[in-house]
């Protein structure tokens, strides 16, 4: 098992030695750690990861290799699957029963009332329209159904809170991705304007030949080297709803590094607020903030959002409307401030372009973006850098 620990990190692109291999088989020969499957896991990976872009490779590879290894060890448990338990729990509602459970009204009438329930509720609920809990009708919990409302932990089920308290862990994109098709990267290149500038490091072979024809001895030309001009930013959506498509933002943010010298990235999610931030598993302590972005980076930059655009339309319209803090400013006024910096700004949408009418928040940030929302297909890719192209 362990040797194919290693071929299948050398197969991920982890540069796994025998060194380190002998090195996790000394530690656990010395018993340096528990004999857990979670302190196995963090002793192999810092072992053997000494890249923080290669931890999501490492955390398939393990999966791939390790799996069912902490779920065999024991004694037996209940033949009956958990999830079914918790299906036995949740109370399923036919369209029409759906339909019947009304909104509590405005964005501040919900914020009001979840305040009231919180100081009134002491005990845990499960199946009620009320209280905060579980598998209900009530606008506060998970598992359950009301129109709006604030989830609190628990998965989305029907897509359909305003608000989500809860602990979320974002990964980064893995730049190495390539894509699926090398198409995309054709597409980007409708966006390259070649430059030469900096300083003279390149041999130039023509002037060079005809500099020696004309002077009769060696004549050594030397010129800049030629790189593509184009500045890009780059804003990525994640988390949430933008789980479904991580594969696939992995596969344009590869072809955009290796396309574009001029690249910045940040992350955001849902909607642009007042900061981004470089590193998911950070982003919390260590944001930039959007005015530092603005300020910082040229009117000659390009500009690319890249999310689904599916949220509550309370996190584009209104103050306090973002699902993880208070944002002061509602993020339609930050996303007006990008368009009015940068006049060449695009979004793509991962979602197909059939499907953009069936939601309001994507209606209102493709009016935001002045209509210049594009699928993030082949096609759409290679419309959305022609709009690029004609913005100067």
């Amino acid at each position: 098992m362990f040797f194919s620990f290693v071929d299948e990190l050398r197969a991920a692109g982890i540069p796994a030695s025998m060194k380190e291999h002998l090195v996790l088989l000394e530690a656990l020969d010395r018993d340096v750690i528990d004999r857990t499957p979670e302190a196995f896991y963090y002793l192999a990976r810092a072992t053997f990861v000494k890249d923080e872009g290669l931890l999501d490779r490492f955390d398939q590879v393990f999966a791939k290799v390790f799996k069912g290894i902490a779920s065999t060890y024991g004694v037996q448990t209940a033949e009956i699957p958990e999830e079914w338990l918790k299906a036995i729990a949740e109370k399923y509602l036919t369209p029409e029963e759906m339909e019947a459970i009304k909104s509590l009204g405005s964005w501040e009438e919900i914020m009001e009332t979840l305040k009231k329930r919180l100081e009134e509720q002491h005990e845990r609920h499960q199946g009620g329209n009320k209280w905060v809990g579980t598998g209900g009708t009530s606008p506060y919990g998970n598992s359950g159904y009301n129109p709006e409302g604030v989830r609190i932990g628990g998965e989305s089920v029907h897509k359909r809170a305003l608000k989500v308290w809860e602990g979320r862990e974002f990964k980064n994109l893995d730049s190495t991705r390539e894509l699926g098709t090398r198409n995309i990267k054709v597409a980007m290149r409708r966006l390259r304007r070649f430059a030469r500038e900096g300083a003279a490091d390149e041999l130039d072979i023509d002037a060079t030949i005809d500099g020696t024809a004309r002077q009769g001895w060696l004549d050594i030309r030397m010129r800049p080297e030629r790189h593509n001009a184009v500045k890009l930013l780059l804003f990525l959506d994640v988390g949430g709803s933008m789980d479904p498509w991580v594969k696939l933002c992995e596969e344009l943010f590869s072809a955009a590094t290796a396309e574009f010298k001029n690249l910045e990235f940040f992350y955001f999610h849902n909607c642009l607020y007042e900061g981004v931030w470089k590193d998911n598993r950070r982003r919390f302590q260590e944001r930039t903030p959007t005015w530092d972005v603005l300020h910082k980076f040229g009117h000659d930059y390009k500009v690319i959002f890249v999310g689904d655009a599916s949220m509550s339309p309370y996190e584009i319209s209104h103050p306090g409307g973002s699902v993880e803090h208070f944002n002061e400013e509602a993020g339609a006024a930050w996303m007006q401030r990008v368009t009015n910096t940068y006049p060449a700004t695009i979004w793509l949408n991962p979602i197909p372009e059939e499907q953009w009418g069936y939601s309001q928040s994507v209606r209102i940030m493709r009016e935001l973006m002045n209509d210049r929302m594009y699928p993030l297909t082949l096609a759409g890719l290679d419309d959305a850098m022609r709009e690029l192209s004609r913005k100067t």
